[in-house]
């Protein structure tokens, strides 16, 4: 890796923020954010290389149709409620340009708890984990590009109507849901514990 190219991961790395004010203006083209999703699913790791992982990627009509859909489910589960803030937010949402929804194959976990059977109750939790990497690449990756994005758990709320919408096999279990769009407005500043709090060094 050349020495330019390491400064740009460390700059993504202390970059990577959670965008919310986004636009539908990308400065790349979408086929960009596609190629990135295929490195992100080919070049992540995960547990037992299970490669579970999956990616839907939408944009378009097929993004705002996610959003429609976590408003309907939402607005129905607030009933009578006041809807204003959680409308604010789906807006916000529907303004990207685009959202990548991240799923885990669950027959994948089922045949390595049949074939390991010694560690059946660990395969669950390291799918989330995988998952978690597959969604920390994509941030980190995006922000290399300037693109904004947030992460967002609407399921189990939307997981059936996303699914008839998308055709999307019944063994994929949705995890999160990622908004990316261009950069309106910076996310603020963040605050850091320290440290020296958070941290070990052993053996110097």
């Amino acid at each position: 890796m050349s020495k330019e190219s390491l400064v740009t991961l460390q700059q993504a790395f202390d970059e990577r923020r959670s965008v919310y004010a986004l636009g539908n203006e990308l400065p790349v083209a979408t086929q960009e954010i596609v190629n990135m999703a295929e490195r992100v699913l080919l070049h992540t790791p995960s547990s037992f290389n299970s490669q579970s992982s999956r990616l839907v990627v939408l944009f378009g009509a097929q993004h705002q149709q996610l959003w429609d859909i976590a408003e309907e489910k939402l607005r129905a589960a607030v009933g009578d409620g006041d809807f204003s803030g959680s409308k604010q937010k789906l807006d916000g949402f529907r303004a990207a340009a685009g959202t990548v929804l991240f799923y885990e194959d669950k027959s994948v976990t089922q045949a390595l708890q049949e074939q390991f059977a010694l560690y059946a109750d660990r395969f669950p939790v390291w799918a989330q984990q995988t998952s978690a990497m597959h969604q920390y690449a994509m941030w980190t990756e995006l922000r290399t590009l300037n693109v904004g994005a947030n992460l967002q758990h609407y399921n189990p709320l939307i997981d059936e109507d996303a699914a008839k919408a998308f055709s999307i096999p019944d063994s994929w279990e949705l995890v999160a849901q990622m908004p990316l769009g261009s950069i309106v407005e910076p996310a603020g500043d963040k605050t850091y514990q320290p440290v020296n709090e958070r941290m070990k060094v052993l053996g110097l």
